[in-house]
């Protein structure tokens, strides 16, 4: 480590600072900062309802589906993230957000899915402070199934038509996923989590990184099999995403400068090029998580996959996804379905261009898509983690 990168601090996150800051000037210095910062909102509400038990957590259910004005005497820390929650900044365009992410919701539903899992939650992973904060909640290797469901349920909400207007679905647990954050954030602290090394436990910095990991880095790994975005959706792409970023309390520094991949790339080289060497941690949920795509894949009925043949596949994309260097730290093995890649684009690409030929053969793929998506957000009755965090009952 250099004397730059010991003056910044945050060995344990922060490597080849000085590189960094030579290649990305203000821009570094400012995502070096934000690894010292929380949510303070969120935060104050966990310590809110840690005091009020079930009364506070049925006023905040109450104001997150009815809004801020329906609740008599709120406490100020539930006001204050209601409010901001509330405040729709100038930039969202609000047709849009009726309509939802339409690029997404033209996406196959089978390669969104594996362009999440072996693209998206591979590469969060592959931080080792992430990987390490969700090691030590001695949960994720051993529940990498459901917590996949989980991940991909919200996801699938905050996509829908509507899903983000107050009080919908995804809009609900795109602020649960903030509150659960803020949850592992104060346990984390709690137990000793060593900030000063490591920064705060899922920090800006992080939530920018994980925002990027449902943005560029799924779209960049569709590109590799055939499925590709135009310029005009991913200016589109962004804009929804930069209201997910909103409500989930990222900074807005990190996500209104970029409306297309390009731009994107730039915050995402910056933030990987500091990371540590990846270790035991993103091996162990990397290993887990593949196995659970794998098992997911298998289950699908008339599937026909085998484990084995399952994993190959798996195996190949993660090495096409994230580069032979990234797979050989993760510990995943060459596999020989990669020669069959090319021929999966060339088939995706073939099929885009019929399905996109005119707006009304888009439109129905679409709508084919939505019914698949719509079954997904059904998967998990009894609730997922971060609804049944709040849980008035709880």
């Amino acid at each position: 480590m250099s004397a730059t990168d010991q003056d910044v601090g945050f060995s344990g996150r922060l490597a080849n600072f000085g590189a960094a800051r030579a290649r990305h000037g203000e821009r570094a210095g400012f995502m070096a900062r934000m690894l010292a910062v929380g949510d303070p909102l969120a935060d104050a509400v966990i310590a809110e309802l840690d005091a009020l038990g079930q009364a506070g957590r049925q006023m905040l259910n109450a104001g997150l589906t009815d809004g801020l004005g329906s609740l008599k005497d709120p406490p100020p820390a539930i006001a204050a993230l209601l409010r901001q929650l509330e405040t729709v900044p100038e930039w969202v365009d609000r047709e849009a957000l009726i309509q939802g992410d339409v690029v997404s919701q033209s996406i196959p539903p089978l390669w969104n899915d594996l362009a999440f899992s072996v693209g998206s939650l591979v590469h969060t992973y592959s931080s080792p402070a992430i990987a390490r904060l969700l090691v030590q909640t001695g949960q994720l290797a051993s529940m990498a199934p459901r917590r996949l469901l989980e991940t991909g349920i919200w996801r699938i909400q905050s996509m829908l038509p509507g899903g983000l207007v107050r009080g919908a679905p995804g809009y609900v647990q795109t602020v649960q996923v903030r509150l659960l954050h803020a949850r592992v954030r104060a346990s984390a602290l709690k137990r000793g989590w060593e900030h000063e090394r490591w920064g705060v436990p899922i920090n800006q910095t992080d939530v920018a990184r994980t925002w990027l990991d449902f943005t560029v880095v799924p779209f960049r790994a569709l590109e590799k099999v055939g499925i590709v975005i135009t310029e005009a959706q991913q200016e589109a792409l962004y804009r929804h995403w930069w209201y997910v970023g909103y409500l989930l309390g990222l900074d807005e520094g990190f996500f209104l400068p970029l409306h297309n991949h390009a731009e994107a790339e730039a915050l995402l080289e910056l933030v990987d090029s500091t990371l540590t060497p990846l270790d035991e941690n993103t091996r162990s949920l990397a290993t887990a998580l593949l196995d659970a795509t794998a098992d997911a894949l298998c289950a699908v009925p008339g599937s026909p996959f085998t484990q084995p043949l399952a994993r190959e596949l798996l195996n190949a994309l993660t090495r096409s996804f994230q580069g032979d260097a990234v797979a050989d730290a993760l510990g995943v093995s060459p596999s020989s379905v990669t020669s069959l890649l090319p021929l999966f684009a060339a088939g995706n690409a073939e099929t885009r261009r019929w399905q996109l030929r005119t707006p009304d053969a888009a439109e129905q793929a679409r709508a084919e898509n939505l019914v698949v998506y719509r079954e997904r957000t059904t998967l998990v009755p009894d609730g997922t983690e971060y609804q049944k965090h709040i849980r008035a009952t709880g």
